[in-house]
């Protein structure tokens, strides 16, 4: 059948290109470990230099995905980092995949959360899925300066990680394929930074993150830092450690699979704009929620160690 084989190529793709950053983190373990201390001793003099990252502007429209308890919205509305004060509510509009009630079940206190971010003037909207994004109704026509994905999966229990690997990475792929529809078009986005002298340690830590603009290279404020008016972002935020590095992200966005049959649409290709740490104490009362397993009723960390970092994405061309 033509689905199964664009299917079995596409996994094929995946499965090759996991390989490769395995090998890749295999070589990079060693280093990593022998430079941890060294990068605490970094991380904590930084943290001064380099204040947190606010990827928003008061003037961005800006669509959140996969929003669990509505807990980021609420952040962002009720209590938001220097700067977004004047960010208005109707600008903001917070998304589920699960339905209103699976929600409030699945959440506790996602429905006084909801009564908070609606009574403010932002729109709540539920069974709402990121990779069809495209064929909702009520978004036709309409677009956005930021669409923020925070901590994505696709949440179906498969044990298996190769396999776990795989879906999660169909799950973005198929997301970065709808998301083109409801971004603002224009100009490739400027980033504005102000570059200051990298040290030894800054250069080793860039390579350990693969693909990466470091925080070295955001704008040393914890005023809102957002590109210059231009076409929409994609904004994804996961856990940088395995197994959400073997997805790959930054790669998938950059260099997607070609299509498996001639005539298929392709992928489209995003250009990396800036990566940078996704400091939690941001964003007052922001609770990441997850959903299966011993995360059952969102109980649950998003992995041991590492950070949560924040890529940022337009489309190329």
């Amino acid at each position: 059948m033509p689905g199964h084989g664009k299917k079995a190529s596409l996994k094929a793709t995946l499965q090759s290109q996991q390989s490769r950053l395995k090998a890749k983190q295999k070589a990079a373990h060693a280093v990593q470990v022998a430079e941890q201390k060294g990068k605490r001793r970094k991380s904590q003099s930084s943290s001064k230099s380099n204040p947190p990252t606010v990827p928003f502007r008061p003037t961005d429209t800006i669509l959140l995905i996969g929003e669990g308890n509505f807990s980021f919205a609420r952040a962002l509305l009720v209590d938001p980092p220097a700067g977004l004060e004047h960010l208005p509510p109707a600008a903001v509009t917070a998304t589920s995949y699960d339905s209103e009630d699976d929600c409030y079940a699945k959440y506790p206190g996602a429905k006084e959360i909801v009564e908070i971010v609606r009574s403010r003037g932002a729109q709540v909207l539920f069974n709402i899925d990121a990779t069809r994004l495209h064929k909702y109704p009520g978004f036709k026509g309409r677009k956005w300066d930021k669409i923020v994905w925070n901590f994505p999966h696709a949440g179906k229990g498969i044990t298996d990680q190769d396999r776990n690997i795989l879906s999660n990475q169909q799950l973005i792929l198929d997301f970065l394929r709808s998301a083109p529809h409801c971004l603002v078009q224009g100009p490739i986005p400027s980033m504005h930074r102000k570059r200051r002298r990298k040290s030894q340690d800054d250069d080793e830590e860039d390579e350990m993150v693969m693909d990466n603009i470091s925080d070295s290279d955001a704008e040393p404020s914890v005023q809102p830092t957002a590109a210059t008016t231009g076409r929409g972002t994609v904004l994804i935020t996961l856990r940088n450690v395995p197994p959400y590095t073997a997805w790959d992200v930054p790669r998938l966005a950059k260099t997607p699979p070609k299509p498996s049959r001639t005539g298929d649409t392709p992928n489209p290709r995003y250009k990396l704009l800036r990566s940078f740490v996704f400091h939690k104490s941001l964003w007052k009362g922001y609770e990441h929620r997850m959903t299966k397993g011993e995360r059952a009723h969102g109980q649950g960390t998003t992995g041991v160690g590492g950070e949560d970092r924040t890529w940022e994405f337009c489309l190329q061309g």
